[in-house]
């Protein structure tokens, strides 16, 4: 039906907007055009509170609580939680955005583990979380789901300050099972014998080498873990590697299937007791496997009993399943099958799209996006991907690699066009590290893309096996800075301070696209025999026309921008825009305030810093990383190193862990953006001393 913007008091610029009533009599607002001046966010929360709408969990989901409140339940009733869970998360998700088809895929199995374990007691570790939304709903979240990934919202992952039901806090893969595993020791160690911990880990994390040694560990450690195994054949993007072609057997052996499943049938058919059927199907089990279906052994190697596959959209299967493992002792891995977003068409046939898809029409399926009269700026990471498809068609010996992160990242588009020289290698990044070290001491020149967060897991490879050989490998750091609603397990904080003590490593970061070009263009060069890298934010840059021609920029130089006479602002990357905006403010009040921008982390323009100091002495750094450590605190040190003494303002990311929120908001709180930066210049002007140097030379 269409929006009567009178009965719904909804101001006249929002008039366009309409709503319809859902199959399960709720209301959802759809919207047609972008209203000029106001975000998707904006119109749905304004149409939503003129209409004084809510969304309304179904009859059954209403009454659910906690995981006690589900346990009540007659099985019979779980098909239809499954349903009302399923049709909640689309309609929260469909207006207030998040993660969304790897929700969706687990909601059977999310209802049956809190159904037969007795969580919080029985210990559930989620790996990576995009999957965990179900959960927070069931466990005491639901009424507050709306503000998932807001600012001062609940987090889009599992986070212990959260919730006691969530054990462990998540965000980066391949974690569970060590976690888990840690728990069941400590829960042997207690005496807590009747304490089950369950890990659930998708077969995208099962690529990581972490997942691995977990379970090498585990399989001998005489606990009493469950590992889940959840195979969708994805993780972001469609799983790479022999793991997926050896899932994919097991998955599809109709003869190993069919044949454990009339013996496991017949065991129970016998007419003796309990303990003889389990006595004897554990002695027939590895022969059978082992005859039948070669591939389980890989899982029984490590000594884990290997159960499965089932199908993981089987409520009432998984249901029997789960409680009969309940009185398996032993570590034991569950594999089941499911489906990335089950339950919504669209989201099931194209899973990549639907990871995280935004706020979109849940009715036509239409993801809504902003409608713009002129030109936009392109995304820092399609900037990447289109400029490394330029540079490789002019040299032959550039070749990309990703960690499981080619639409994010944009090498997608190398891999589409270059297939033998763009490389996924699922989520390994120490693997990633190496492996173009490798290739580079053959001569080519690797751009080796992680997102900034990512990175930290393969901080040695960069030491041993990058930095410590003099390597030319172009580490393209994604997502660098704040990330916005993924919060602190992604924000890209610390890139810098990391990579500034490691020796013979070049750090830089571009301002805008044409910057970012031009580095890649120099990274490549023969000219460049040090490991580089090139950090760049998520979202957007600034340069409708940024296809520009790329020029060589000699490394270890910055740039003057702007000449001023009270202050000076030494900018590092794109916050550097967030300075100039601030800038523009100050010349309004009769203030010229100087820009710097620095181009480079490490080195450092010595030539450049040499006029700053001798020009200014009070000075603002503006980065988008750590203050500890990082671009701020290499000036501190080269004023103090070279005898100059100034009075200086670093701003950026604070020593305290940010939260989620949109990037606007975060930069706000940070003070950094352009508000903030121009208050630390007011600030700095009106007292005699802010901030002074007093490292040794």
């Amino acid at each position: 039906m269409l929006a009567d913007s009178s009965q719904m008091r909804i101001p006249e610029r929002f008039v366009g907007c309409r709503v319809v009533q859902t199959a399960a009599g709720r209301v959802q607002p759809l919207f047609c055009n972008f209203v000029e001046g106001f975000s998707y966010y904006q119109l749905i929360s304004l149409t939503c509170n003129a209409a004084h709408m809510d969304i309304q969990a179904g009859p059954l989901l209403q009454n659910i609580q906690l995981p006690q409140d589900l346990r009540e339940l007659q099985r019979d009733a779980l098909g239809q939680v499954c349903d009302e869970l399923r049709q909640h998360i689309i309609d929260v998700v469909s207006i207030h955005g998040g993660h969304f088809g790897a929700s969706l895929g687990v909601v059977e199995l999310t209802v049956a583990l809190h159904y037969v374990f007795n969580t919080p007691y029985d210990q559930l570790v989620w790996d990576v979380g995009h999957q965990a939304y179900g959960h927070k709903i069931l466990t005491g979240r639901r009424e507050r789901f709306t503000t998932n990934r807001k600012y001062q919202g609940l987090s889009g992952f599992p986070k212990r300050s959260e919730s006691e039901y969530d054990t462990f806090g998540v965000g980066h893969s391949s974690t569970s099972i060590s976690a888990a595993l840690g728990m069941a020791l400590a829960a042997k160690h207690k005496g807590e014998h009747d304490r089950k911990t369950i890990a659930v880990i998708g077969d995208g994390a099962m690529t990581a080498g972490m997942a691995f040694e977990a379970m090498n560990h585990a399989g001998v450690s005489d606990t009493d873990i469950l590992i889940i195994l959840n195979d969708n054949c994805m993780s972001i993007d469609p799983n790479v590697g022999a793991l997926k072609e050896y899932l994919t057997d097991i998955s599809t052996s109709h003869t190993y299937n069919r044949f454990k499943d009339d013996i496991w049938n017949a065991l129970g058919r016998l007419p003796v007791g309990k303990n003889f059927t389990r006595d004897m199907a554990s002695k027939l089990e590895h022969s059978i496997k082992g005859f039948i279906n070669k591939s389980s052994n890989l899982f029984e190697a490590m000594k884990l009993r290997y159960f499965g596959p089932i199908d993981g959209h089987n409520i009432s299967n998984l249901v029997d399943t789960l409680q009969d493992l309940k009185d398996i002792h032993g570590p034991k891995i569950l594999h089941i099958v499911t489906t990335k977003g089950k339950g919504y068409s669209l989201a099931e046939k194209d899973q990549t799209k639907w990871h995280a898809p935004g706020l979109f029409d849940k009715v036509t399926g239409e993801i809504l996006k902003k409608r713009f009269d002129t030109p936009q700026p392109p995304k820092y990471q399609d900037v990447f991907g289109h400029t490394i498809i330029e540079l490789a068609v002019q040299n032959d010996l550039i070749f990309g690699i990703t960690p499981a992160m080619p639409s994010g990242s944009s090498l997608k588009f190398m891999m589409d066009q270059m297939p033998q020289r763009a490389i996924d290698v699922g989520i390994c990044e120490q693997h990633a590290v190496t492996l173009s070290a490798g290739m580079a001491t053959q001569g080519l020149r690797v751009f080796c893309n992680i997102y900034s967060s990512f990175m930290q897991r393969s901080f040695d490879q960069a030491v041993h096996d990058v930095a410590i050989q003099k390597l030319p490998v172009v580490f393209c750091l994604d997502r660098a800075g704040l990330v916005g609603e993924d919060g602190p397990t992604h924000h890209g904080a610390y890139d810098i301070a990391y990579f500034r003590c490691i020796p013979n490593m070049i750090i830089s970061a571009p301002m805008n696209e044409a910057e970012l070009r031009n580095l890649m263009y120099t990274a490549q060069l023969e000219s460049t025999q040090l490991p580089m890298v090139i950090r760049y934010p998520r979202g957007e840059g600034v340069l409708p026309e940024w296809k520009s021609a790329m020029q060589e920029i000699t490394i270890g130089t910055g740039r003057r921008l702007k000449e001023g006479r009270e202050a000076a602002i030494l900018s590092l990357g794109h916050p550097g825009n967030f300075a100039a905006a601030a800038i523009r403010e100050l010349r309004t009040e009769g203030i010229e305030v100087g820009h710097y921008d620095l181009r480079f982390a490490k080195p450092l323009d010595s030539a450049l810093l040499h006029e700053v100091f001798g020009r200014y002495t009070k000075l603002v750094t503006v980065e988008d990383g750590t203050v500890v450590g990082g671009f701020g605190s290499a000036i501190l040190e080269f004023m103090a190193t070279h005898g100059y003494h100034a009075d200086v303002r670093i701003l950026g990311i604070p020593d305290r862990l940010v939260e989620h929120g949109t990037l606007k908001e975060l930069h706000r709180e940070c003070g950094y953006d352009a508000q903030g930066i121009a208050a630390a210049v007011r600030s700095l002007l009106g007292q005699d001393v802010q901030v002074t140097a007093t490292l040794a030379g």
